[in-house]
């Protein structure tokens, strides 16, 4: 009799809490930008530019899920890029807004650019990722953030960011587009259930 109760005890263990440990593990494997990130509590202007950060984040996530070679190389002309050069030219304009936000200069001929898709991908969303957190860094300050170019015989030009916003963040939200649209054409949609406007995947 107090088998039969242990074993039962045992069984209800099983059924309530091993799901609810399993659902927390596997959540916690997720990478980031798999889901957007929490909302700040509240709005500063920072906040809200992190925010767009993670929405960059979260687009390009998913539009670079499960790319395969046969989408890396589809290009819709002979004279457009392919998929894998646009990828490039987001990876250029998400370390600009690292750099930005680092107080780092761009000097672009002494940038490596990744040559496999897969590293690719992953340094452009720690870009992605970087920006963001010290976006949300308390006493973050977007005036202090300008994009620095290094030019010819170290000369640098600066831009504010509001450059920053409707240059290169706007600029990769136009590119991640690009891709979803090529990949779609090439036969490879974004997975199903993608969801931009809560930032989740169903």
């Amino acid at each position: 009799m107090i088998f039969l109760l242990l074993m039962k005890k045992i069984k209800l263990f099983l059924f309530i809490v091993v799901p609810f440990i399993s659902s927390n593990i596997t959540a916690q494997q997720k990478p980031y930008y798999y889901n957007i990130p929490d909302t700040p509590k509240i709005y500063t202007a920072t906040a809200v530019a992190a925010r767009m950060v993670d929405g960059l984040g979260f687009r390009y996530f998913w539009a670079t899920e499960g790319l395969r070679d046969k989408d890396l190389s589809f290009r819709p002309s002979d004279s457009a890029r392919s998929s894998f050069e646009t990828l490039q030219h987001i990876y250029d304009l998400t370390l600009i807004l690292m750099n930005a936000v680092s107080n780092k200069p761009n000097d672009f001929a002494n940038t490596k650019m990744p040559d496999s898709f897969t590293e690719l991908r992953e340094q452009t969303l720690q870009h992605i990722r970087t920006a963001s957190e010290i976006l949300k860094q308390p006493g973050a300050k977007l005036e202090d953030f300008n994009m620095v170019f290094t030019g010819q015989a170290g000369k640098e030009k600066d831009f504010p960011f509001w450059n920053l916003i409707n240059g290169p963040v706007s600029d990769a939200l136009w590119h991640i587009g690009q891709v979803v649209s090529f990949r779609r054409s090439s036969g490879n949609p974004i997975p199903e259930g993608v969801n931009v406007l809560t930032g989740t995947k169903d």
